[in-house]
């Protein structure tokens, strides 16, 4: 107890600010490693840092001597493999509140009436099962997707939405890219995911969907051509099925300020494709 007042007592504002900062850096890494498709690569990178201590001590040289030669190029591989989830990284840091500034003013009859107009585009759509993607752009900007297609830079509004995703017109077949209360455009191009655990039945739709997600902050909005089921993904993860109601707390999420919610944990085990 004595040694334990001696060093509190010796804790100054800088080391406590110096521990927060530690102990902040270390939880969001965690948080950020922990539902990365590389954790398991971080397993075995953790086995072997165990195995070298027991090769020493049972004296297999042999062991050793590749162990100390892996771990001599290990951090260039390891920048070369973890890359993509780097890049994610560096792009959590930068979206986060402390760096960034929200541009949209959020008006609220505004937000409603976006809201009303894409879900009933939405509906529609899941009705008559036409294919459908959206994705809105959140912090990170989405320039070099935006110029694969037809720029608009339109007022959303549903008879709109609707014919964009007509089958057999110009703009059906590719994705629209919604920021703030403008659809930039249409027609655009997404990346695929490369996360070869997906289940088979999940197509090039839902795929561009995760891939655009993984990728960025956006949030991707879709509908089957197949089912008319309306899904959604966010950070990588795929939620499908979802009802008329929990897209309006989605859109909500997007628009409201007063609604802002952390909808990635609130439905983190609801339909969700698991990687």
């Amino acid at each position: 107890m004595g040694q334990i007042k001696l060093i509190l007592s010796n804790l100054g504002i800088n080391s406590i600010i110096d521990i927060a900062i530690v102990y902040y850096v270390f939880y969001k890494g965690f948080m950020l490693i922990r539902d990365m498709r590389a954790k398991q690569l971080l397993k075995g990178i953790f086995l072997l840092i165990i195995l070298i201590p027991i090769a020493e001590i049972f004296e297999l040289h042999m062991v050793k001597w590749i162990l100390d030669r892996t771990f001599q190029v290990g951090i260039i591989a390891l920048v070369v493999v973890f890359q993509p989830e780097i890049r994610r990284a560096l792009e959590y840091i930068g979206r986060t509140s402390m760096f960034s500034f929200s541009n949209l003013d959020k008006n609220s009859a505004t937000s409603e009436y976006v809201i009303k107009e894409i879900v009933s585009a939405t509906s529609s759509l899941a009705r008559q099962k036409i294919g459908a993607l959206m994705i809105f752009e959140q912090k990170i900007g989405l320039n070099d997707i935006v110029d694969s297609g037809t720029k608009l830079n339109a007022e959303i509004s549903s008879g709109l939405l609707i014919n964009i995703f007509i089958p057999n017109t110009p703009l059906h077949d590719g994705a629209v890219i919604i920021k703030d209360y403008s659809i930039l455009a249409a027609g655009c191009f997404l990346p695929l995911t490369d996360n070869n655990l997906l289940s088979k039945d999940i197509g090039t739709r839902h795929r561009a969907a995760i891939g655009m997600t993984e990728k960025s902050d956006s949030i991707a909005l879709i509908v089957s051509e197949e089912t008319g089921y309306i899904s959604y993904a966010i950070d990588g993860r795929l939620y499908r099925n979802i009802q008329i109601e929990e897209l309006e707390h989605l859109l909500s999420s997007i628009y409201m300020e007063s609604e802002k919610s952390n909808i990635f944990d609130k439905w983190r085990y609801r339909n969700e494709d698991k990687k």
